[in-house]
């Protein structure tokens, strides 16, 4: 598994279909570190298209829960991984005696359960707590301990660039994610792995770009785990900046999640081609550290704005409407050909659930009535020549993010 470049033709992605687990967080988006509510159903047909879209354009997708179920009937020792793994995640409480010979039973039978129901329960995280209720009856009630409603987002587990480093994820929403995946790369595609021990690193937050890469630091990924990514051999550039991710001055104090990672604001479609809002790449500053003989130096501090241009990169500018709609969020299949969303769609759906503050909510009014066509439609799309497949993802995304963020790219070319 490499990448070197987002622009490099992509061959082989893993992607997780959203299941019941997604359902827990729609009734409380904001604990669930999602953007907004939205319609299960109607998410799941998009990511289904999103799916079709990549295999119609000769990319291998592989769906999480089907490879995993296809290798436990395969491989036995896989099988048996698989058990314990849900074992782990099975709680009993309540009535000692009872609970203990509920998990008793279950580990002697465990083995007549189909990989398909593990698979779930380790999504689910099932606590069970049995209470008398009559006699020697036991009341059983089921509560889900943090589903992992998020896990679709299946680029922030790890990044893959001469390898595969696995992250470590800042929110406790989301911090069993990696154990999963490594689970798989290892086991399923006989990968090794190298793991960040100590700070937090999320794959959202690189963009790697030839001979250079991006990292982006702030809410997800921090200083430290962006050093160890940088030392780990996985990450092996000419040059690597670690960009403080920004913020708008206008927004909302408590909204620290609308530029999360790098790829919320910023994205590569080409080959000298980067998409961004301007003005947060020219608040986004950093560091860009040289490769030396025994790993990297800092080297000299700029913005994210004036690095790429020193590149010699063309910039595509995003205003306000079109970033917080996932317009930089898109996933580049070849150089200059992307798979976008509709942002128009995506925006009014934010409008509707009163997901912005209000004063975003008027500046994404504003632009939605006055910027003519959005992106992807917009003139300086089709004047960059990039080749757009725009799909819709207005349902989806309120999860709280786009293409990009659903798809684990394992191989380009």
């Amino acid at each position: 598994m490499k990448i070197d470049r987002e622009w490099g033709r992509l061959k082989n992605v893993v992607m997780h279909s959203p299941g019941n687990e997604v359902t827990y967080a729609l009734f409380a988006p904001k604990h669930f570190l999602f953007e907004r509510p939205f319609k299960y159903s109607m998410a799941v047909r998009e990511h289904e298209n999103l799916v079709n879209v990549l295999r119609e354009n000769g990319v291998h997708v592989d769906i999480l829960k089907d490879i995993v179920i296809k290798k436990s009937e395969d491989d036995k020792n896989f099988r048996k991984k698989l058990e314990d793994i849900a074992l782990s995640k099975i709680n009993f409480s309540g009535n000692q005696r009872a609970a203990l010979e509920a998990r008793n039973y279950l580990e002697k039978n465990i083995d007549h359960i189909d990989s398909e129901s593990l698979f779930n329960a380790i999504l689910m995280k099932f606590s069970i707590n049995l209470d008398n209720y009559i006699n020697s009856l036991k009341y059983p009630t089921v509560d889900s301990n943090l589903p992992l409603a998020n896990l679709y987002f299946m680029r922030d587990q790890q990044a893959v660039s001469s390898g595969i480093l696995m992250g470590r994820m800042r929110m406790r929403q989301r911090d069993a994610e990696p154990e999963i995946m490594e689970f798989i790369f290892k086991d399923i595609y006989n990968e090794n792995v190298n793991k960040i021990n100590d700070g937090f690193f999320e794959g959202g937050d690189f963009i790697p770009a030839g001979d250079f890469a991006l990292i982006g630091t702030g809410n997800r990924t921090d200083i430290t785990g962006a050093i160890e990514a940088i030392g780990s051999g996985v990450i092996d550039f000419d040059e690597i900046m670690i960009v403080r991710n920004p913020a708008y001055e206008f927004s909302d104090a408590s909204n620290v999640m609308i530029n999360m990672h790098l790829d919320t604001y910023f994205n590569i479609a080409g080959d000298g081609l980067a998409i961004t809002s301007v003005h947060l790449a020219k608040l986004a500053h950093g560091d860009v550290y040289v490769k030396t003989g025994d790993g990297y130096k800092k080297d000299h501090e700029t913005n994210l704005y004036d690095y790429i241009k020193s590149k010699e990169f063309n910039v595509i500018d995003l205003d306000v409407g079109e970033q917080i709609a996932y317009s930089s969020n898109f996933l580049t299949l070849d150089d200059r050909k992307i798979i976008a969303v509709d942002s128009r769609k995506v925006l009014k759906k934010l409008i509707e659930t009163n997901a912005l503050d209000s004063y975003t909510k008027n500046i994404a009014i504003h632009d939605m009535e006055n910027s003519g066509r959005m992106f992807p439609d917009s003139k300086k799309v089709f004047d960059a020549g990039i080749d757009v497949i725009k799909i819709d993802l207005s349902e989806i995304t309120g999860g709280y993010g786009g293409a990009h963020c659903m798809t684990c790219s394992l191989n380009r070319d």
